[in-house]
C-alpha cells in the first residue's frame, strides 16, 4: 500500500484533473491534498468533492512545509509526491509499489509525459532538445513527481527551506538508486509560451543553484552538456538546439541576478497551460 501527498497552492482549475486520475488506484491507501496559502477555492473542491481525501488548509505559502506537514498524516510507504496539475497513468501507484517493494530503486517516478501540443514553436523546439539530455533521461527528473520508499527517505529528515525540493530529493540518492519506471507515466502540460516557459526554468535553475551553495547534496549531479549539444548542432536538430541554447542562456542569466536577491524570491509559476 502507499500514500499519496498532494501540495496545492491556488490550484483550483486543475486540482480535479489529478485527484481523478487517483481514483480507482490499486494500492493507494491515504491521499493527502496540503492547500498552502490558497486564496482560491482548491479547499472547498477537495473537501466536497473528494471525501476519501485528507484535505490539510496550511497558511504559509510553501510547498516544502506542505510536504513537510503532509507527511505527518503518512499511513503507508512508498510516498508519492504529485504536483497538482498532473496525472498518474491508471494502475501506476501499483506498479511502482511493486518493483520498490523489493528495496530497489529507492527513489523512482514515472515516465514523463510532456504535452507541447497547445505550446509555441519556441517552447517546442526546447523540449525537443531538452527530453534528450542524459540527464533528463536518466529518471527522477523534470516529472512533476517523484515516489520515495520508507528506506530511501531515511536519507533526510524533513524537507529544508530550499526552491527546488525535487532537485534536493534527487541528489540524496547515486543513480543506481533511482529510476523511472517503465509503462508508468505522468501527463504534464508544457508552458504555452515562452515567458512562462522562462519563469519556471529559472525557478529550476536558481534552484539549483541554492542547492549547489548549500550543504544539503549528498550526491550531487555532473551534467556534461557542451559535447552533446555541439553534436546536435551538426545534425538534423540544428534549428531546435540553436533555440534551445539561446533559451538556456538567457535562463542562466537570469537566475544568476535572482540569485543575487534570494532572500526576496517570489516563486514563478506558469499560469498559460493552467
Amino acid at each position: 500500500m502507499a500514500s499519496v501527498i498532494v501540495p496545492a497552492h491556488n490550484e483550483a482549475s486543475v486540482i480535479r484533473r489529478c485527484l481523478d486520475s487517483l481514483n480507482d488506484q490499486p494500492d493507494l491507501e491515504t491521499l493527502i491534498v496540503a492547500c498552502n496559502g490558497c486564496t482560491d477555492n482548491t479547499a472547498d473542491i477537495v473537501r466536497n468533492e473528494y471525501p476519501q481525501a485528507i484535505c490539510l488548509e496550511i497558511a504559509i505559502p510553501s510547498k516544502v512545509n506542505a510536504l513537510n506537514e503532509a507527511e505527518k498524516h503518512v499511513t503507508s510507504w512508498p510516498v508519492f509526491y504529485l504536483d497538482a496539475d498532473t496525472c498518474l497513468s491508471p494502475n501506476a501507484i501499483h506498479a511502482i509499489t511493486q518493483i520498490m517493494a523489493s528495496g530497489s530503486p529507492l527513489l523512482a517516478a514515472p515516465e514523463p509525459v510532456i504535452d507541447t501540443s497547445q505550446s509555441s514553436w519556441a517552447v517546442r523546439q526546447y523540449y525537443r532538445i531538452w527530453l534528450q539530455l542524459p540527464y533528463i533521461r536518466e529518471g527522477v527528473v523534470a516529472t512533476c513527481s517523484y515516489v520515495i520508499s520508507r528506506e530511501g527517505h531515511q536519507r533526510f529528515q524533513k524537507f529544508p527551506p530550499v526552491i527546488n525540493d525535487d532537485g534536493f530529493v534527487r541528489c540524496q540518492f547515486e543513480p543506481h538508486e533511482r529510476h523511472n519506471i517503465a509503462d508508468t507515466q505522468i501527463f504534464i502540460n508544457a508552458p504555452r509560451n515562452l515567458t512562462s516557459l522562462i519563469k519556471i526554468k529559472t525557478r529550476a535553475r536558481l534552484g539549483n543553484m541554492q542547492l549547489a551553495a548549500s550543504k544539503f547534496c549528498m550526491k550531487p549531479d555532473k551534467k556534461p552538456y557542451s559535447r552533446i549539444l555541439f553534436d546536435k548542432l551538426m545534425s538534423r536538430d540544428a534549428v531546435p538546439t540553436i533555440v534551445y541554447v539561446f533559451i538556456a542562456s538567457f535562463i542562466r542569466w537570469r537566475a544568476k541576478q535572482q540569485y543575487r536577491h534570494l532572500q526576496t524570491y517570489t516563486w514563478e509559476k506558469d499560469q498559460s497551460s493552467r
